[in-house]
């Protein structure tokens, strides 16, 4: 399939001169003005645009401006019988890929530049796709948000993984800490080997003794089998202990001696049982402060906090929300085959207003509850919970420090360009996952590339 050129020259002579010595190698199409220009832009996807500079209406530079806010611009090359340094400097920084003079033109040379650019774009758009395909194979995907703060969890999910290092991750319960530890897993060196995860506030001492280290026949009563345990189970992968600090003193004094030795008995047992396990732990507690206080293992936790990484409460990312909401949505509607189109700008609103002391988990089982029971083919402010619909506008939470504050417009803004990634760039498949028509889309990144130019 050849690329496809759109070349932009009010002088015919010349648009048919081009056409006639590039349409072998390109799929040719032709524009006299800007006008005519922009309106194939937003009709077709090109692969590079020859633009002259000097046209009635805007001009070239204008033009190029435009073509580079697109959501996937072309490459963009500046023709003008005007040259100069100091032209050629400005067309650059306004977004043009190179710069020719036509009264020097050489077509050799011409396609040597176009082949050469078309070259590069292509480089860099199978970067940015096997960066996509690793973030998929590493779980990240799952991780969703598009706030400093989760792009940072992101990159230190991807220094940390190769390594065997321990880690401890902290957050409030619902802020996605097995997530986090699975993405972990996923990307490291074990990921072939088990993630075994144990939920430490759920168990007794004495049932979680034996869950992660296991026991040997008549250790007690019931214990009418040898039973291996977690530690055991996890040998050459990884182990994820959810809420550490709720581990008694006892069992404390087991996890610390895998992790210098690696090894460990089983309960009832008097044999060591050697193991290559990756430990990564989770806590909503203060370990540090605990450690200090008593109330936990001081050596213990040095062990632990080897590498900390902090996963951010949900009202410290208030723009990751409508992200996260349209995720369970899609999610929520494909499970109990609902068609739904979206939220209405009021639920939004309430999204927004609410302090979700739940985090991540409360989100999503509100909108999980909203898909089940709404009637309608859109989510509505009658269908939220009573705690989101009395929110009280005091509670909504402060913007991110890094980020500009919240506001409608920088919600659709990135529903859109998260929908297109996901489409690659396919209008219609962005416009059926925002749940909106194809023309409505169309207008809608029209506005948003007019906003970009004032």
């Amino acid at each position: 399939m050849k690329p496809t050129l759109l070349i932009v020259d009010d002088e015919k002579p010349s648009r048919e001169g081009l056409r006639a010595a590039l349409e072998g190698q390109y799929d040719v199409y032709l524009a006299e003005d800007a006008v005519s220009a922009q309106r194939l832009l937003e009709e077709e996807h090109f692969d590079v645009m020859l633009s002259d500079l000097r046209m009635p209406g805007d001009d070239g530079l204008k033009l190029i401006q435009r073509a580079k806010a697109l959501p996937h611009p072309p490459v963009c090359i500046l023709m003008t019988a005007y040259g100069s340094e100091e032209l050629a400097v400005r067309a650059m920084k306004q977004g043009a890929d190179d710069y020719i003079s036509k009264g020097r033109l050489q077509l050799d040379e011409l396609e040597m530049r176009l082949a050469k650019l078309l070259r590069a774009r292509g480089l860099e758009r199978e970067n940015v796709k096997l960066q996509q395909q690793l973030d998929e194979r590493y779980g990240l995907h799952e991780i969703v948000g598009d706030s400093a703060a989760i792009r940072e969890v992101h990159e230190t999910i991807k220094q940390v993984a190769p390594s065997r290092a321990t880690v401890l991750i902290e957050g409030e319960s619902g802020t996605g800490k097995e997530l986090v530890a699975r993405a972990i897993h996923t990307l490291s060196p074990r990921a072939k080997g088990p993630f075994l995860a144990v939920h430490c506030a759920a168990l007794s001492s004495n049932l979680l003794e034996s869950e992660l280290f296991g026991h040997e026949r008549g250790a007690f009563t019931g214990a009418i089998e040898r039973r291996q345990g977690r530690f055991e189970l996890a040998d050459g992968g990884t182990l994820f202990l959810d809420e550490i600090g709720e581990i008694d003193s006892s069992v404390q004094v087991k996890i610390l001696r895998v992790l210098e030795s690696r090894e460990f008995e089983r309960v009832g047992g008097n044999r060591l049982v050697q193991t290559d396990v990756r430990l990564i732990a989770a806590t909503n507690r203060n370990l540090r402060r605990m450690a200090k206080e008593g109330a936990f293992r001081e050596d213990l936790f040095y062990r632990l906090n080897v590498i900390t990484l902090r996963i951010p409460p949900l009202r410290e990312r208030p723009s990751d929300i409508p992200l996260l909401a349209t995720h369970f949505l899609k999610l929520h509607a494909r499970e109990n085959g609902k068609r739904l189109s979206g939220f209405t700008p009021e639920v939004m609103e309430a999204f927004r207003r609410y302090r979700w002391p739940g985090n991540v988990r409360e989100l999503g089982n509100a909108i999980h509850r909203m898909v089940v029971l709404t009637r309608d083919d859109r989510l509505g402010a009658e269908d939220l919970p009573p705690e989101l619909a009395e929110a009280p506008e005091g509670n909504a939470p402060s913007p991110e420090g890094d980020a500009d504050p919240l506001n409608l417009a920088e919600i659709e803004r990135r529903l859109i360009a998260r929908a297109l990634r996901a489409a690659n760039q396919n209008i219609t498949r962005a416009a059926a996952l925002l749940g909106i028509s194809r023309r409505t889309l169309h207008r809608k990144l029209r506005e948003m590339k007019g906003n970009t130019l004032e």
